[in-house]
């Protein structure tokens, strides 16, 4: 470390380890106040210090206990003011998530993130937290029959990584094969390989719930990954959304959906092997898929405001 560096450390040790007074470490380092100050706020503008904010009140409440009680997961109830647009609803349930996000998150971890419009909205309010040997990596594909994907999924791949400074990971294949043929012949590629041993190890995983009737359209019912004979098709199958673009009933069951076995996210039974799971949802109208989600037992972590929780529970 540099000479600022060893005075960020000690002026930070200090104020928020042993308590001092910035005017005691301004004495102790040799500097004025103002300088303390401003080491104060380099040291949390780093990570080298990382405040966290305990959940709200809510987040023990009797809503948020049923949640937790039946499906065994963290809830992490976000209290939003019930005239609220969805928009903003959704931008509340973000801002939750990113803190949560960059408290788990460590050196040397793999952090898996599934593209969509909630995740997207995380990736604004994600605090800078400089790490080490860490790499994010895209957990489902996300090009369509007309175009890469690549400007929408990249930037938000792109977003997290810059925030934890770790390397990123594409995942270069359609969200949705044509022929579930072409997916198994891809799946022996060395390039898919490494990236699919990769979402092996995952440390970390963060994604939202994909709804076919959501408030907002769904990025992967809305932008050509599905024609309307698909979507029509998957809703006389019982089909209300989707995790990391694999499609769920309100039951949770997801393996005898034909549309799965050409898609390229990680199933839920891939994903219940990451020890950590973020799944960020902020949408009375995606009740249905949030319950699929919930069954199907792809999350340790949901991050949900409260008028979605209820909605959630009155379907129970």
């Amino acid at each position: 470390m540099n000479a600022r560096d060893d005075q960020m450390y000690l002026a930070a040790t200090g104020y928020y380890v042993r308590g001092e007074t910035m005017d005691g470490i301004a004495r102790e380092l040799g500097v004025s106040r103002s300088t303390v100050s401003r080491l104060l706020a380099d040291a949390r503008a780093s990570g080298l210090v990382r405040i966290s904010i305990a959940d709200a009140v809510g987040s023990r409440s009797p809503i948020a206990r049923e949640l937790g009680d039946a499906f065994g997961v963290t809830v992490h109830l976000v209290t939003v003011r019930g005239t609220s647009p969805v928009v903003a609803r959704i931008d509340e349930v973000a801002q939750r998530a990113a803190r949560l996000l960059a408290e788990v998150v460590d050196d040397n971890q793999l952090i898996g993130v599934a593209w969509g419009v909630t995740v997207a909205a995380l990736t604004h309010h994600l605090p800078r937290r400089a790490l080490s040997g860490t790499s994010v990596v895209q957990m489902n594909g996300g090009a369509t029959p007309t175009s890469s994907g690549l400007p929408y999924v990249g930037e938000i791949l792109q977003s997290i990584g810059d925030a934890f400074d770790s390397q990123v990971t594409l995942f270069p294949v359609p969200a949705f094969f044509d022929y579930a043929a072409t997916k198994k012949a891809m799946w022996r590629e060395r390039s898919v390989q490494h990236v699919l041993s990769l979402l092996a190890e995952l440390d970390v995983a963060v994604f939202g719930v994909g709804s076919l009737t959501g408030s907002i359209p769904s990025h992967v019912y809305a932008a050509g990954y599905l024609d309307r004979a698909e979507r029509e098709s998957l809703l006389r199958h019982g089909v209300v959304g989707d995790i990391c673009t694999v499609l769920l009933r309100e039951d949770g069951t997801y393996s005898d959906i034909e549309a799965n076995q050409r898609a390229t996210g990680l199933t839920p039974a891939e994903l219940r092997r990451v020890p950590r799971r973020i799944c960020v949802v902020a949408d009375p109208q995606r009740a249905p898929a949030v319950l699929g989600a919930l069954h199907a037992g792809v999350a340790t972590d949901l991050v949900i405001d409260d008028l979605t929780a209820r909605a959630v529970v009155r379907r129970i």
